[in-house]
């Protein structure tokens, strides 16, 4: 699995001119899902955001984990997370998980981020959405289960 994490101010998606998910202070994830990936991968990337210590304390440093800020999730389903660009000009997407698996590790790795005890908002599972963001910092990482 890998997952773009944005750190965000506020951030919303919508699907047909609807607000779908919304969060205030918190992360931004877009979520993609190869074809090998299991459970295991789901678990340890919620883990990992849950604890990634991004958020500023009183000092002013990068300390806090998205736990201890109190900071909500917006996570994102994206397969082209795993487009192909080295050959041509169009991505192949081989390397992204069929949807009937992708659809069930993503909602695992969403679970298992409220079992942490986070409040996750959600896109659409393969609509076209539209994702608006105050990227906080900006602060954007790349974080791969395997």
């Amino acid at each position: 699995m890998k997952v773009v994490v944005q750190r965000s101010k506020q951030a919303s998606v919508t699907v047909e001119d609807e607000v779908v998910g919304r969060i205030e202070k918190g992360f931004v994830l877009l979520v993609g899902v190869t074809h090998d990936d299991t459970k295991e991968d789901a678990a340890f990337l919620a883990d990992k955001i849950a604890n990634l210590r991004v958020f500023d304390d009183q000092d002013g440093k990068m300390n806090l984990s998205i736990l201890d800020a109190g900071g909500e999730i917006l996570s994102v389903s994206q397969f082209t997370l795993y487009g192909d660009c080295r050959k041509g000009r169009r991505p192949n997407f081989m390397n992204a998980a069929k949807p009937d698996q992708a659809i069930v590790l993503y909602n695992t790795f969403n679970s298992y981020l409220r079992e942490k005890g986070l409040k996750v908002e959600t896109g659409t599972f393969g609509a076209m959405m539209d994702v608006s963001l105050t990227n906080d910092g900006p602060v954007t990482l790349i974080i791969e289960s395997k």
